[in-house]
């Protein structure tokens, strides 16, 4: 014979399935979230975060779904409701208002009071008997009462002993009995209000009475309380409390000039300095960026010194790669000698600041054979056979005068709290951006606690990924914590590569937490495109990045004096690289692209469209070597259409056709475009248009599209 067995028995634990029996209540498929809640979405400060999930629960019950978030650093949670979409999908939206991180989740539960109110308000259409139902509420508003406090637990504790008594009369329906149905007074929102019985009053069985308990219970206010002090100890948690990064503004949208300290003398054959950089940063700030990234400004070690175009061995006054880091007097929190001295660099920090622009230093964790760390800490590398140190190598390139950190150490702890405190160092002398050399040849994990230690303390502080690697790494790195990531973008030239790459970009789960800088140029970097297309090429480019990414930058002075020599037929790098030697460059040369540069910088500015990578449309042309696309703001009340001949060599047009509803233009008004390039203007009609672009002119239009609106008093203007 069978025996019972108890269900408490059979419990396995407090988070067990017997446990959470009476939440009935399902979540699922909760976005934004990346990777099931394991990494988390980012966001700037102001923006709105819309959640999604499905949920629901067995039966017919009213189920209720809030959206649950709360600043990480503090305990209360601030719940929005969540609207129904249909078909079991929710969504309510937050804002985020400040830096650091948010947590957010979903709760859902089958709430018993609104599935009551429900059903009552159906019975009492229908005319039937509900003194019953009043009597059920009167529970249900008891149990509120006990959940309420001051003022509201008092009220809901006497309309509780109201809906009590009410008493059951055969011959009643809602409404009869003349002047009762008057008694039910309808709000501005058609849902009926309270008519308090008289203090004192006996609770009778008359209609009139019965129809003002009927008004109580599904009174606004009522429900309003309800909303309060809901009744959640059967109510399901999403299983992950989600996150936002909140990072600044110049985390989504910012414009990198890079440029070598040392170079900036302005004179043939002497080293620069941080004084010298001063006198460019006028230079710099015209041009309209907002970002001066410096490579890396350590002393540079001497044994295995590369020379000019990266050889060997060096000749006399070879100055050196600024990634071979360290000398026996210092090295990643020291200062390159010619370069002046900690004070110098904090002078610049200052008069950068007065420009309007921040300083990005260059993170390479790895050092010259005379870095101290050589010395001091042995156990920070991998020693061969032969007793000597490995160097970085790429086989069959070798990379002599650099020697890689070791992570897999014994040490790994130590070693990881020394790179911390390089990051410190430099943040206390002012600096809050970092572009990060190859973070991809160190452990992952190692750069998501250290971004994470030191946004704890910064968060105003932005990290920039160098890395040019396989996808899924990049990918990864954004998800550790990376605030901006390099694309492949160099390497994107035709209209079908573009377009591809960017709706990615874009139009996926990347657009939560991939925020992708693009670079036409960098000193490792230079382009087939720009080795052979000419002026016309770079400054294509140019309109390329600017315009498809909220951040961009560029390698100058190289970039807009188009430099564009490679150190060999079929190779990448430059002839004369700046990485090996000094160059003095003429940036006053009356072909320079600086003033184009600065113009397009300019539109940047003026338009909040292209301060974001989301609302990028693409839009057919009838010909290969022309690119449309569109950005624009979510109100719409911004709107750039750029159109690019991707030809440096030879004149293009053809027709191409704008999706006018995407863009909330209505196809039967007239629109102006403004060229704001060129300053011309023309007046389109529908979808279909013709543009011709002469690449030795402007290869590129970017056009601000202006519609009209018509005001209240019939009165049409462009917008």
């Amino acid at each position: 014979m069978a025996t019972a067995r108890s269900v408490a028995a059979e419990t396995p634990s407090q988070n067990g399935l017997l446990a959470n029996g009476r939440r009935r209540a399902i979540i699922e498929h909760v976005t934004p979230q990346i990777d099931g809640g394991r990494f988390p979405i980012k966001r700037i400060v102001g923006d709105v975060v819309v959640v999604e999930a499905d949920a629901f629960a067995d039966g017919h019950g009213a189920l209720v779904c809030y959206l649950r978030y709360r600043k990480e650093d503090t305990a209360e949670w601030t719940d929005v409701p969540m609207a129904s979409l249909g078909n079991d999908r929710w969504q309510a939206k937050f804002t985020v208002g400040e830096l650091g991180r948010y947590l957010y989740t979903v709760q859902a539960w089958v709430d018993h009071f609104a599935s009551w109110r429900h059903d009552l308000e159906k019975k009492v259409e229908a005319g039937q008997d509900v003194t019953i139902e009043l009597r059920i509420g009167a529970v249900l508003l008891s149990e509120m009462s006990q959940r309420a406090t001051g003022e509201a637990a008092t009220k809901l504790k006497t309309w509780s002993e109201q809906l009590a008594a009410a008493m059951t009369r055969p011959d009643y329906s809602p409404g009869a009995g003349g002047e009762g149905s008057r008694i039910i007074r309808a709000s501005t929102s058609g849902s009926p209000q309270p008519n308090p019985l008289p203090e004192g009053e006996r609770i009778g069985s008359s209609s009139e009475t019965l129809d003002a308990l009927i008004a109580l219970a599904l009174s606004d206010e009522l429900a309003a309380l309800a909303r309060r002090f809901p009744d959640r100890r059967f109510a399901t948690t999403n299983d992950v409390e989600l996150v936002v990064v909140v990072d600044r503004e110049r985390a989504r949208y910012s414009t990198w000039y890079e440029m070598f300290p040392r170079s900036a003398a302005g004179e043939p054959g002497r080293h620069g300095t941080f004084r010298d950089c001063e006198t460019r940063l006028a230079y710099v700030a015209a041009m309209g960026f907002d970002v001066l990234y410096l490579p890396p400004i350590h002393p540079i070690g001497q044994t295995y010194r590369k020379g000019r175009n990266n050889a060997l061995p060096v000749a006399a006054g070879d100055p050196g790669s600024p990634w071979g880091i360290g000398v026996a007097e210092g090295g990643h929190t020291a200062i390159h000698p010619e370069l002046g001295t900690l004070d110098d660099f904090r002078h610049l920090v200052a008069r950068v600041r007065d420009f309007g622009l921040e300083v990005a230093l260059d993170l390479a964790f790895q050092c010259s054979p005379d870095h101290p760390w050589v010395k001091e800490h042995p156990e920070w590398f991998v020693w061969r056979p032969d007793g000597t140190a490995q160097y970085a190598e790429n086989p069959p390139k070798k990379y002599q005068d650099i020697y890689p950190l070791d992570f897999e150490s014994d040490y790994w702890q130590d070693l990881w709290g020394e790179l911390e405190r390089i990051v410190r160092f430099w943040i206390d002398q002012g600096v809050r951006i970092f572009r990060v050399d190859n973070p991809h040849t160190k452990p992952f994990s190692f750069w998501e606690w250290l971004i994470a230690e030191i946004k704890k303390d910064y968060p105003e502080v932005i990290f920039l990924a160098e890395a040019f690697t396989r996808p899924k790494l990049m990918h990864d790195l954004a998800k550790r914590g990376f605030s901006q990531s390099y694309t492949y973008f160099a390497w994107r030239n035709t209209k079908d590569e573009i377009t591809d790459y960017f709706e990615v970009l874009t139009g996926s789960e990347l657009k939560e937490y991939f925020r992708p800088n693009l670079w036409p140029n960098t000193p490792d970097i230079l382009p087939e495109y720009l080795q052979y297309g000419g002026r016309p090429a770079f400054m294509a480019r140019l309109v390329l990045a600017a315009t498809l990414g909220a951040s961009y930058g560029i390698y100058g002075p190289a970039f807009e004096l188009f430099e564009n020599q490679a150190v060999a037929p079929g190779r990448e790098e430059y002839l004369d690289s700046e990485k090996y030697q000094i160059r003095c460059w003429p940036i006053d040369r009356p072909d320079s692209l600086k003033d184009f540069i600065a113009r397009v910088n300019r539109i940047r500015r003026e338009n909040p469209a292209l301060q974001r990578d989301d609302g990028l449309r693409f839009h057919p042309v009838d010909n290969e070597q022309i690119i449309a696309y569109s950005k624009s703001t979510p109100d719409r009340r911004d709107i750039i259409l750029t159109v690019v001949n991707l030809d440096p060599h030879h004149t293009q047009s053809g027709w191409g056709q704008l999706w006018l509803e995407a863009l909330g233009l209505d196809p039967r008004q007239p629109y102006q475009v403004h060229d704001l390039l060129t300053d011309a203007r023309y007046l389109w009609h529908g979808p279909k248009n013709y543009v011709e672009l002469d690449p030795r002119v402007v290869p590129a239009h970017i056009f601000r599209i202006r519609h009209r609106v018509r005001t209240e008093r019939d009165f049409e203007y462009y917008l």
